[in-house]
């Protein structure tokens, strides 16, 4: 009776195991690397306080955002390849900001000296996502923990995947519902755009070639274009970007939304979510009222850190950020 007792035990142990497989605890690491999180949290303060305080919050942002739509949140876009053929290497990833890498690769050394080869490089994204965002002013919250890092990184694997500048609502939401991302997701997320940069060639064409009947976009506050267009001239050198908040850069609030209403929106998907009569009953409100907005942008953050996430024997815990095991 006791041979069979244990491996009746044996066999739920192993059953729990497989259902448990996948899924995301905030609790992972309590009893392997419980400080994780105020090590990580510690290095990216660091960060800010040798940074312009936008710029670490932008990098990591958009980091966390370029590699959970490619290949899912498995920090293959971490990884450095000398032949210039890893994600990182496609022309859709060549404008992330060097901060943000250099975030992660700090963070994760940090936890390596305290909890060798147990925390993954995407956990730790993850969790300075969250970091920054909570430096910049916005909300905090809870982050999943569990993810192990990817085995594929290839810059072919891009194109396509990323959405763009001059995107209308039905391509943003079709792009986001691949991901189990709903259109108020969407919408939340485009909120990070608050504390964003942007190379003046990503919305030239509102400026100087919107249409043969109007060189400028009548969708821009003529006000705002006489300022782009100051920060923006025709043929400005293409290193050159701007924030993507007119008013507020430096606050992780709500005055991305207060800009679409005022016609303030930078790039053309970010107009079309207030002047598209389909997503402006989300936008007012977001635009009115801030808990609103941050409550939204905490359950969609929360979700893109579940797209793809690979977890046991399907990624590896690499101990460089930057190369596979």
């Amino acid at each position: 009776m006791e041979i069979i007792r244990r491996c009746f035990t044996l066999f739920i142990l192993v059953i729990i195991l497989q259902v448990g497989e996948g899924k995301l605890s905030q609790a992972f690491y309590n009893s392997t690397c419980p400080n994780v999180e105020s090590i990580v949290r510690k290095v990216v303060e660091e960060k800010f306080s040798q940074t312009f305080v936008t710029v670490p919050a932008t990098a990591t942002l958009r980091l966390f955002f370029h590699d959970c739509f490619v290949e899912g949140c498995d920090a293959s876009i971490m990884i450095a390849s000398p032949n210039g053929d890893a994600e990182k290497d496609a022309p859709d990833n060549l404008s992330l900001a060097g901060d943000g890498f250099d975030t992660v690769i700090k963070a994760k050394k940090a936890v390596e000296a305290k909890c060798p080869k147990v925390v993954s490089c995407a956990d730790i994204l993850a969790i300075a996502s969250r970091d920054v965002i909570v430096l910049a002013g916005g909300p905090s919250f809870e982050v999943e923990l569990g993810r192990r890092d990817g085995f594929v990184s290839k810059a072919s694997r891009v194109a396509g995947q990323l959405p763009g500048p001059n995107f209308n609502l039905n391509q943003l939401n079709s792009m986001f519902a691949q991901h189990n991302l709903t259109q108020t997701d969407m919408i939340a997320l485009s909120g990070a755009h608050i504390v964003g940069f942007s190379h003046c060639s990503r919305f030239a064409n509102r400026l100087y070639s919107f249409s043969p009947s109007s060189p400028v976009d009548p969708d821009l506050d003529p006000t705002y274009v006489k300022q782009l267009k100051q920060a923006c001239p025709q043929n400005v050198d293409p290193s050159i970007a701007i924030n993507m908040d007119p008013v507020t850069p430096r606050t992780f609030d709500n005055k991305y939304f207060k800009n679409l209403v005022a016609k303030k929106g930078l790039f053309t998907s970010d107009k079309v979510l207030y002047t598209n009569r389909a997503s402006r009953p989300t936008v007012v409100p977001f635009s009115k009222k801030q808990n609103v907005f941050k409550e939204a942008f905490i359950t969609a953050m929360r979700k893109l850190g579940r797209v793809g996430v690979k977890t046991g024997k399907h990624g590896e815990i690499k101990v460089d950020c930057t190369a596979f095991n």
